[in-house]
């Protein structure tokens, strides 16, 4: 089969990739966008809130934001990181909405901003309340028109191809990728860069709020071609999930609590002012611990989240599409208090890159979730995600063009081999292996975690790997096979990061070191650690 040839490969179609590949084709750069579903599943396209960025001087500032910012993140925030998303956000909001991205705006053509938890000022724009799924149409629409962007929907990216195996080699550079077809042919891509967009890993765990795709792709991509990761330890959970047998969960935004929303047990009783100052609109890391906390004790099953305060048109105004979710699964939310559980949610660590997404392997850019920046520390502040995702997918296009402009030629890649390898008769190897990684990271490497509880997460993914690896060398490769040998790796990473870590810090809340560490640091994994 011949093998494909493009300027730029990207992986993942929520806002990042979508976005980097409008950048890229208006430099004339020829894009091929790989996602492994349709174009519109994303975890982009599930966020409610809407992207932080200072748009009301008179009332917010930088520096507010800054602050808040790094209150959130505990410690571990680059400054630098935080000063350079914050201060390029404004603009961003204005490229965003020149490609259609209808923003909610007041009667008198401001934007609509709202407040959520963690931050002291209103600086969230939104479009109701399905920010992301707005923001991934408007820049799916630019994309389809976009004669220089090739989509290639329902194909997963299995590895990239680098002209070295030693990642810090002069000689070293990504030159392509080994992708999978709908119809299980493995292409080859040869390519003169690559961005990383893929998204996060909340499928690691037994309940998230992410859709099926984030099974961590990018990580464990990026990290078998040497880059290193960063901070995996500290996965957020956010703390408002629809709690309801009969239907599928889904997020209850934090955008709620922002407009007054209440946090109380079964029984009708506030708690939050037990664990902070600022009550139901503390930073997700605190609040998330202190459902985790009040559940255990009182041996419920989920909080509740009253909202019936508060007046009942705003309420079905204001979020509308929650509003409608809830009545499918039998609440009105106007007079019936939410029942809400915490569950997975954000990854705030990822692949080591700069602000422009830049990694050690030359030509192998990332952006979004699948990146570390220091912009989020030990835990996200509330829509600081999307403003990552956009502010990174424009900075990257540049570099990325930079890069090639120095010269950068398509290489002579290998074909996929596929000698000696069989059908498989045995997937059950592979949901068993999925069921067990996910329940046993929800009980040992979730919300609250110890050092017996890490030690028997280590051991069982331990053994899990060894059989993946000799599955994966066996047998002809499947969407579910790779997405299994990513949640491994990935898993792997979150264990052993959190091993690292022996102290509490944001995300991070191991009872057998409660304390905080007087200085912050980073916890990096190096491939060669690993693999």
């Amino acid at each position: 089969m011949n093998i494909f040839e493009i300027d730029v490969l990207i992986t993942g179609t929520g806002v990042a990739g979508l976005f980097a590949a409008l950048k890229l084709a208006s430099r004339n750069l020829k894009v091929l966008l790989v996602t492994k579903d349709n174009i519109e599943i994303s975890n982009s396209a599930n966020a409610q809130g809407g992207i932080a960025s200072v748009i009301d001087r008179s009332k917010d500032s930088f520096d507010k934001h800054i602050e808040d910012t790094l209150n959130a993140g505990a410690g571990l925030c680059n400054e630098k990181s935080v000063e350079f998303f914050v201060e390029n956000g404004p603009e961003v909001i204005k490229e965003l909405e020149s490609y259609g991205v209808n923003f909610t705006k007041r009667l008198n053509g401001d934007l609509d901003l709202g407040k959520e938890g963690g931050h002291t000022e209103r600086r969230v724009v939104h479009a109701g309340d399905i920010t992301g799924a707005q923001l991934v149409k408007a820049l799916k629409d630019a994309v389809l028109e976009n004669s220089m962007i090739t989509l290639w929907e329902y194909h997963m990216t299995i590895d990239l191809i680098t002209t070295s195996k030693f990642a810090l080699s002069k000689e070293n550079r990504v030159v392509g990728a080994y992708i999978l077809s709908p119809d299980g042919i493995v292409k080859s891509v040869a390519f003169k860069a690559c961005l990383l967009a893929s998204g996060g890993c909340g499928k690691v765990y037994l309940y998230t709020s992410n859709p099926d795709v984030a099974s961590g792709d990018g990580d464990a991509i990026g990290f078998r071609a040497g880059v290193p990761l960063v901070n995996m330890e500290m996965m957020q959970f956010h703390p408002t999930i629809f709690y309801n047998e009969r239907i599928r969960s889904f997020l209850i935004s934090e955008a709620l609590r922002g407009e007054g929303g209440i946090l109380k047990t079964v029984d009708g009783k506030s708690f939050m002012e037990k664990y902070s100052e600022m009550k139901s609109l503390a930073p997700r890391d605190i609040v998330a611990r202190a459902i985790d906390h009040e559940l255990k004790k009182r041996g419920d099953d989920h909080v509740l989240l009253d909202m019936t305060h508060l007046d009942k048109e705003f309420i079905v105004k204001r979020f509308p599409n929650i509003f409608k979710r809830c009545l499918e699964g039998g609440i009105d939310m106007r007079k019936d208090p939410i029942p809400v559980v915490p569950a997975a949610h954000y990854m705030c660590g990822g692949l080591q890159s700069t602000v422009k997404g830049e990694t050690i392997v030359p030509g192998l850019y990332v952006a979004g979730e699948t990146a570390h920046t220091g912009l989020h520390g030990a835990n996200r502040l509330a829509s600081n995600s999307l403003l990552e995702a956009s502010v990174m997918a424009k900075f990257a296009a540049i570099e990325i063009d930079s890069y090639i402009s120095s010269g950068i030629s398509i290489c002579e890649i290998p074909r996929w081999n596929e000698k000696g390898v069989t059908d498989s008769e045995e997937n059950v190897i592979v949901t068993q292996n999925w069921d067990e990684i996910r329940r046993f990271m929800w009980n040992y490497v979730g919300i609250v975690r110890s050092d017996k509880r890490l030690a028997r997460a280590l051991k069982r993914i331990s053994l899990i790997k060894h059989e993946i690896n000799e599955y994966y060398w066996n047998f002809k490769v499947s969407r579910n096979l790779l997405e299994l040998r990513n949640i491994t790796l990935v898993a792997e990473t979150i264990i052993r990061s959190a091993m690292k870590r022996k102290e509490s810090r944001g995300l991070h809340y191991n009872t057998d070191h409660p304390e905080l560490l007087p200085k912050a640091k980073d916890t990096i994994l190096l491939p060669e650690e690993i693999l």
